[in-house]
């Protein structure tokens, strides 16, 4: 290889900064060459070494130190590729949430596709079986040509990758909004099971022990891919295309299996998944993990192009790859097995003593680096904060400029015809749900429902994140996403055990936008501290902008749960004619940041909903204790569009098209001096949910309210076949569904 001249063009096309590379000289004790500049311009990219969050990311693992149950938090953040709790029983469930935003925007197909296989690896390299998958999804307005070209085909990339590699997708979350214009966040969460005794770390224990590429060749794709999320798309971000990995879910389909048959042999020492930064990441984290050394030849690495050279070998972010450390002598074994999935398993290297990650191209050294320089010791940096200069004037909001709608009904029609409230079925009709038949609720419930085979037990999974709540309060923002998130999973009956997050961001060089990430990680760990959940790990995906500016801030939060028994579950949607409806949780005069002051007035501004903890897990704690008594029929949590719309999904979802009679609202009304009609029907407070009970179970529903200081109010029942909410609203649920059901398709058929 013929070596360039660095010079300031080459650092910057790096993003290596002019300090940086004099702290990799001085690391080095010499200059590097372009090979070893471009795997330090890798592995120190915001998307490899957080080098602008780690400050604030820390903060997770302290609150994590101070929760109870420390015990059942068996992995924790940045120890590995992903978290794992204990569900009992020796059993855990491993998971995590990934973006892979900047290239899905470039190439939504593939940007997604290998986004899935991202997240599937990093399950499987623990040791877990796959079980399901989960997606947080972000657009703009559909009525955009682009939009709609980038939903189809994000949408079609999981469908594709999830399908073939036969594992459900069972649910998630869409919105729709302007600020996503051009730039869509793909956030991909999975979920293993596995046997707490056979967790698998990614490590190079074992001087001596052999260091195996096994799985599929490397190409050109995927070049430099860590380094092109680590920047802002501009107008050129078209010619990053090569940066966008390709997949194959068949490969990945194979490299699973062999993985998980390697796991049942005394052969594996640790393995680690070839993802962002490719085959860098992989050997820099496995040596510095165990403090050990490893050397590779890069000549003995499969090829399916000719001519690459060790710079694009080790930055290849080529898909369905692993690096796999094996102990000494039980080299044929293994390799039968990845023989017998027609895949590859070739020795590239060992495990050495010292420190150093060394790179041979046919015995010529081409890289030595420490491993820990790399992997670890990348530089970290404390950024500006500034509150935004917009957000004084975004925080106003005069109630009493604001009109109440003159047609409720109609209202709520066009609520329910929103894209980000509408039924989302075009979409996961397109997702296998059902392979693996573990799935008991499908999409479209508060939470996603599996069965742990061979057990009682249930996992309830839930993804969720308002951004323009976050825009408007970051902190108020991040502390409704974690309990909105657990809000769901306890709707459907099971206990919050853990949870990942996926931070998507602007531009953190800008001092507002690390002032709202500050901010809303704040109101993050203000929710975990009191809803006693544990942060798992996660994704920090940062400079989500456009030409036209940055994304609302999105903190995603994946959150799991676990049902002891799954026969105790809670459907969302009203079961049973006759039964009582009720209203659990105080309304009060907040409209702010609400999809009805958006759709009705045009307005996304005003504080949003304010969250008291303390009534939060209160009222978790009452559902759980209703759900696990089976005094249930059904639990739905309010969210955009309020009781209304919540109402009308509890309708609009059930079996049989059940319509309710809601007329119970005056009792509410007394509970609040002044509480608008609006904010009654279409306001977003916190902390609230619907229940339908069966007759002879309200006195019990009561008592168990009365008992947690819960509101609890009867409104009405369910019957008949429209919605009717007083006098204000009397709508068919046949046209409810209607335009609840068709919305998004109608739209999709239009040409992009």
């Amino acid at each position: 290889m013929i070596e360039s001249e660095i010079t300031t063009e080459t650092l910057a096309a790096h993003g290596i900064t002019p300090e940086e590379y004099q702290r990799i000289r001085d690391i080095l004790g010499r200059d590097p060459n372009i090979t070893e500049l471009g795997m330090f311009s890798v592995m120190w990219s915001e998307h490899c070494s957080y080098k602008n969050s780690k400050p604030i990311l820390r903060l997770f693992s302290k609150m994590n130190a101070e929760l109870p149950r420390q015990e059942h938090l068996l992995v924790k953040p940045g120890q590995e590729n992903a978290g794992i709790v204990d569900i009992g029983d020796g059993l855990a469930v491993c998971f995590k949430i990934e973006s892979h935003n900047h290239p899905s925007a470039i190439e939504p197909f593939q940007g997604a596709a290998t986004g899935v296989g991202g997240i599937l690896r990093d399950i499987f390299t623990m040791g877990a079986r796959p079980v399901l998958l989960m997606n947080s999804l972000r657009f703009g307005d559909l009525a955009q040509p682009v939009s709609r070209r980038l939903f189809r085909g994000v949408v079609a990339g999981i469908a594709h990758y999830g399908n073939c590699m036969g594992i459900p997708t069972v649910g998630g979350d869409i919105y729709f909004d302007g600020s996503y214009e051009g730039h869509p966040l793909v956030n991909v969460m999975a979920l293993g099971i596995l046997s707490k005794n056979e967790i698998v770390r990614g490590a190079a224990h074992g001087i001596g022990n052999p260091v195996y590429y096994v799985g599929a060749a490397t190409g050109r794709d995927g070049l430099g891919g860590a380094a092109f999320a680590s920047k802002e798309l501009s107008e050129q971000s078209h010619e990053d295309r090569p940066a966008v990995q390709v997949g194959d879910p068949f490969m990945e389909k194979l490299l699973m299996e062999a993985c998980l048959e390697l796991l049942g042999t005394d052969a594996l020492v640790g393995m680690q998944d070839m993802g962002a930064a490719g085959l860098t990441c992989a050997g820099c984290e496995t040596a510095s993990r165990a403090g050990t050394g490893v050397e590779i030849d890069l000549a003995k690495v499969p090829r399916r192009e000719t001519g690459m050279i060790p710079y694009e070998v080790l930055l290849s972010e080529s898909q369905e790859r692993m690096l796999v450390i094996i102990k000494k002598g039980k080299e044929r074994a293994v390799e039968d097995i990845f023989e017998k999935w027609d895949l590859h398993a070739v020795k590239i290297g060992e495990v050495t003593k010292g420190d150093k990650y060394r790179v041979l191209d046919s015995g010529k050294r081409v890289a030595e680096i420490p491993a820990k320089a790399l992997a670890d010791d990348g530089p970290v940096y404390t950024r500006e904060e500034e509150q935004p200069a917009y957000l004084a004037e975004a925080q106003k909001l005069d109630l009493a400029a604001v009109r109440e709608p003159r047609d409720f009904g109609d209202l709520l029609k066009r609520l329910l015809s929103h894209p980000s409230i509408a039924s989302k079925a075009w979409v996961w009709r397109q997702y296998d749900h059902m392979v693996r038949t573990d799935t008991v609720f499908y999409p479209g419930h508060d939470a996603a429902l599996i069965r742990v085979k061979g057990t009682q037990k249930g996992i309830a999974v839930s993804t969720d994140c308002n951004g323009l709540y976050v825009y408007l309060d970051p902190f108020e923002g991040g502390k409704i996403a974690v309990a909105e998130a657990a809000r769901n999973v306890v709707c459907s009956g099971a206990r919050p055990v853990g949870l990942t997050n996926c931070l998507n961001f602007g531009n953190p060089m800008k001092p507002e936008i690390f002032w709202q990430f500050h901010n809303a990680v704040a109101g993050i760990i203000e929710s975990c501290k009191a809803l006693e959940v544990p942060v798992t790990g996660g994704n920090v995906s940062f400079y989500n902008e456009s030409p036209q500016g940055a994304i609302y801030p999105t903190p995603t939060i994946g959150m799991v749960g676990l049902l002891e028994n799954i026969e105790k579950r809670v459907p969302s949607a009203f079961q049973n004619a006759g039964d009582i409806i009720f209203l659990a949780g105080d309304t009060l005069n907040e409209i702010g940041g609400s999809h009805y002051l958006m759709i009705e007035h045009g307005l996304k501004q005003g504080l949003p909903p304010r969250l008291d903890l303390k009534r939060e897990k209160a009222l978790q704690h009452f559902i759980l204790a209703a759900a696990d008594g089976k005094r249930l029929a059904s639990c739905h949590d309010l969210s955009e569009g309020g009781l209304a719309v919540a109402l009308a999904e509890c309708c609009l979802k059930s079996r049989s098209g059940l319509g309710a009679e809601v007329k119970g609202l005056p009792s509410v009304r007394k509970n609040l001096t002044g509480l608008r009609d609006d904010a009654l029907y279409f306001g977003e407070s916190q902390s609230r949910a619907v229940l339908s009970v069966k007759p002879e179970h309200q006195k019990d529903v009561k008592n168990l309210a009365q008992k947690q200081g819960i509101a609890l109010y009867e409104v009405g029942r369910v019957g008949g076949d429209s919605l009717v909410i007083e006098d204000r609203i009397s709508l068919k649920v046949a046209e409810m569904t209607d335009l609840f059901e068709n919305r998004i398709p109608n739209i999709m058929e239009r040409p992009s």
